[in-house]
């Protein structure tokens, strides 16, 4: 129902923005933003970024996902052998092992998260820039932004102007 709504409301937008220049020729253009973040160098650098910090992160659950299971593993093998007091203190020291774990994961993957939306953000920040400049120097009346899932169903390719943005991007943020 939403999605329903919010594509009547682009048409409805659309077709405003349309009927409104309808006197002068209005020029449309596309602009891929995934792709942008992917090909342009900044975003192929905060990628990297989170890539680095995914493998520490990883490297560090690897360890001690081994400390867990060798403790889990003595535990049942000398579970029956150990006496009750001794054997309650190791199930002990593994329930409170697991949930240090599990508190470790979780706050690794909220601080990626982090990390991803606020890099994400800065970047488009910037990019958007580049696109309103783009479109008021070559004359757009709209450049239509693809986000993933989106409502844009068709273009035609003449009027993706994404590699053209990157290029202008990644210059601009060389300087």
């Amino acid at each position: 129902m939403k999605r329903i709504i919010t594509m009547s409301m682009t048409l409805l937008l659309t077709l405003a923005v349309a009927a409104g220049v309808c006197s002068a020729e209005a020029k449309f253009g596309y602009v891929d933003i995934q792709k942008a973040m992917n090909l342009s160098d900044v975003g192929k650098e905060a990628k990297e970024q989170l890539s680095v910090k995914v493998k520490k992160y990883q490297d560090e659950i690897n360890v001690k996902q081994d400390e867990l299971k060798k403790l889990k593993d003595e535990l049942e093998r000398q579970g029956v052998l150990l006496s009750d007091s001794k054997k309650a203190e190791k199930e002990k020291d593994y329930s409170a092992k697991l949930k240090d774990f599990q508190r470790f994961t979780k706050d690794a993957q909220d601080e990626l998260q982090t990390k991803d939306e606020e890099l994400t953000k800065r970047i488009l920040e910037s990019f958007i820039k580049v696109v309103e400049e783009y479109g008021r120097k070559n004359g757009y009346t709209l450049i239509f932004a693809r986000t993933g899932s989106d409502n844009i169903v068709f273009f035609d390719e003449k009027v993706d102007v994404t590699d053209v943005l990157v290029k202008q991007f990644n210059s601009m943020k060389r300087k």
